[in-house]
């Protein structure tokens, strides 16, 4: 539910020229999210039922998806490197090409029989 705001926020703030700290925002947004907002609500469940309920995770395609997210990590990395480190439209275009290809494959993994 925080993500518009984020995007706007990062969008102003790097209208300004604070490139970095547009992308410092998106990046410390992600981690609170992940060390706060999710916990949160398995706290509260397991609190409101005494930890008598369980609930089974499943991980069928774990492996896969860290495979391919640590791939677009190391795609990420190099293709910012050999832009400069410096915030550029084709920077852009290659982040957007390279999420598109995530969704892809997730969608194309999800859709197929285990």
């Amino acid at each position: 539910g925080t993500s518009v705001p984020d995007l706007l926020s990062s969008v102003i703030v790097a209208r300004m020229g604070e490139g970095d700290m547009a992308v410092s925002s998106s990046i410390g947004s992600n981690i609170f999210d992940i060390t706060v907002g999710l916990p949160i609500p398995w706290l509260l469940f397991y609190i409101v039922n005494k930890g008598e309920k369980s609930i089974t995770i499943r991980t069928e395609g774990m492996t896969q998806s860290i495979v391919v997210l640590l791939f677009m990590l190391i795609c990420v990395v190099t293709i910012i490197h050999m832009s400069g480190w410096k915030m550029t439209k084709s920077l852009g275009a290659s982040m957007f090409i390279l999420y598109l290809i995530y969704l892809a494959q997730a969608i194309i993994y999800t859709k197929s029989p285990c």
